[in-house]
């Protein structure tokens, strides 16, 4: 990637038409938080603030809380101070669409263990032919944006299935706090990669008798939910001021959880199908959601931008993205 083109603040490229940089090659995403961190400042939530909405809904139901778990540091941190600094009877979620990494499910079975935490796990190929298809198309359409429509509507069912009033996720600060999933499609910077997301689904998805009803955004299945089962997302990781690394020291030591040995961006988890996701992100765009969100923490000031820049370098090559593609009956030229 061209440096010159990267916002010399953050790590986000020019992309035109929804991010630019002015002269001073300053995004235009950086120009409009300088604008309003101010009043951001002021509505900074603290933790004090979550206890209050976890005891509002607390003993409401069987479970107190349905904990979305990937494996990852931020999710398997996230089900450990439910259960452990806020007493809440959680129900751990894991969905399955045959992606998913061994050492994510082997994180995920140590932690509900040691917990001792009820565990769901979803597995479905209800995806692979969406997923297929994305790529035998040529299609803009970002596989995790598709992939996070359809999980957050299946933890949304599931919360209602077992009357759970609190969807818990291990989004961090950097995540969208407007709305559930990575992508909130009214940020500037992913205004092109929803529309593609809504295009396709439109256009080409719905085409299979399957995906009818599958919804073309985030907003859609939060509407959905609405109607069906009021319900509330939130991340414990807004509220703490505990820091990255003193999470994963705790449940490294307390439910003996490991980095994977694979993985993009560095020091994350993910599941294999993420790799493409990130190559194709890259094609179209430039850029992946995780710079926008490795962007939002160096605004914040709780990531270093040279951090961000050797975390986001491509570690992996065209072989390991056609053993995952394989599954797909794809390859890459």
């Amino acid at each position: 990637m061209n440096q010159s083109k990267i916002c010399k603040r953050c790590v986000l490229p020019e992309s035109k038409p929804d991010i630019w940089l002015n002269k001073e090659g300053i995004c235009n995403i950086c120009a409009e938080y300088e604008k309003t961190k101010k009043s951001d400042a002021n509505n900074k939530p603290f933790e004090t603030d979550f206890v209050k909405t976890l005891n509002q809904y607390r003993s409401k139901g069987r479970y107190d809380c349905l904990v979305m778990c990937s494996g990852g540091k931020d999710s398997t941190s996230a089900l450990y101070y439910m259960k452990r600094r806020y007493k809440l009877n959680s129900l751990a979620f894991t969905f399955e669409h045959g992606f998913e990494t061994e050492d994510s499910m082997r994180n995920i079975r140590n932690a509900v263990e040691i917990l001792g935490v009820d565990f769901l796990l979803f597995k479905s190929d209800f995806m692979k032919n969406m997923f297929s298809k994305i790529l035998k198309i040529n299609s803009k359409a970002v596989i995790c944006h598709l992939c996070s429509i359809w999980y957050m509507q299946l933890t949304f069912d599931i919360a209602a299935w077992y009357n759970i009033p609190i969807i818990i996720a291990g989004w961090t600060k950097g995540q969208s706090i407007k709305q559930p999933g990575r992508y909130n499609i009214r940020q500037s910077e992913y205004v092109s990669m929803g529309q593609a997301a809504k295009e396709f689904v439109e256009n080409q998805a719905r085409k299979d008798p399957k995906y009818k009803n599958f919804p073309k955004s985030m907003q859609e299945v939060l509407n959905i939910a609405q109607k069906r089962h009021k319900c509330i997302v939130l991340s414990p990781h807004w509220f703490m001021q505990k820091e990255p690394e003193e999470n994963v020291k705790t449940i490294k030591e307390e439910l003996n959880w490991e980095f994977p040995r694979l993985s993009y961006p560095a020091k994350s988890t993910n599941c294999y199908l993420n790799f493409i996701s990130v190559y194709n992100s890259m094609k179209y765009y430039g850029y992946t959601h995780y710079h926008v969100e490795m962007s939002k923490l160096i605004r914040e000031g709780l990531l270093i931008r040279e951090e961000a820049l050797k975390d986001l370098e491509i570690n992996f090559d065209k072989e390991l993205l056609n053993s995952i593609a394989k599954k797909l009956d794809y390859k890459f030229g």
